[in-house]
């Protein structure tokens, strides 16, 4: 019945539009109640987001479900593969529904606080991992929002091409960029930073200046 009531609604919002599809047309073309629909649906837009609480919970189990020794990062950047395979599982209609949301303002801001819950998600395990650092509350903010701001970009470029290609390796590409990124301290995404040379000069305090910059530049030019 809930595969139906999907199905019929998308149908209608299709052929007219979904400000102008009501409950009633929706029940209607489904066969079933009012009160079926709300069985399943606490409203109209619920009926065009229907497995997002679904994948909210696999990534709550998932990210509950990992170990202590495991990269923390490397498991958010998992976690968010999870809302890749529920577009992928339906490319017609993830399609379908992107479309949508873009022509409709109101569907536009459920889906952006569908996309803040999965981030509070993945920020929610980031802070418990990062516990005893100084800076683990503002790193579980920094990284759970660079993993769906990269996850999304590859997503939706996907969705733009009609679902075209593979989406798995453009989210693989964007996650595996944020993963080198904050996964090397103090590094850059571009790789370690070679080790630089500490140069200690003991000197008179009266040596002018222009001699000790004379001995350093010798002792260096001798390595």
């Amino acid at each position: 019945m809930r595969d139906a009531l999907v199905a019929a609604a998308f149908q209608l919002f299709l052929e007219r539009g979904f400000e102008q599809t009501t409950v009633d047309d929706i029940v209607a073309l489904a066969g079933v109640g009012r009160r079926s629909f709300f069985r399943y649906f606490p409203s109209k837009e619920d009926v065009v987001f229907p497995d997002h609480e679904r994948c909210l919970a696999d990534m709550t189990e998932f990210l509950d479900s990992g170990s202590d020794d495991e990269d923390p990062i490397l498991r958010v950047c998992d976690a968010a593969r999870l809302v890749l395979r529920m577009y992928a599982e339906n490319p017609t209609f993830s399609v379908q529904r992107y479309r949508l949301t873009k022509q409709v303002p109101g569907l536009r801001h459920y889906e952006l606080s569908v996309v803040w819950r999965y981030e509070r998600t993945l920020a929610a395990y980031l802070r418990e991992r990062f516990a005893d650092r100084p800076d683990g509350d503002l790193r579980a903010e920094v990284v759970s929002a660079a993993v769906v701001a990269a996850h999304n970009n590859a997503l939706r470029s996907w969705l733009r091409s009609g679902g075209q290609g593979d989406a798995t390796a453009g989210v693989d590409e964007a996650l595996e960029y944020v993963r080198r990124a904050w996964t090397c301290e103090g590094a850059p995404s571009g790789g370690p930073q070679e080790a630089e040379d500490v140069v200690v000069v003991i000197t008179k305090r009266r040596t002018p200046m222009w001699r000790v910059v004379r001995d350093i530049e010798s002792t260096l030019g001798n390595d």
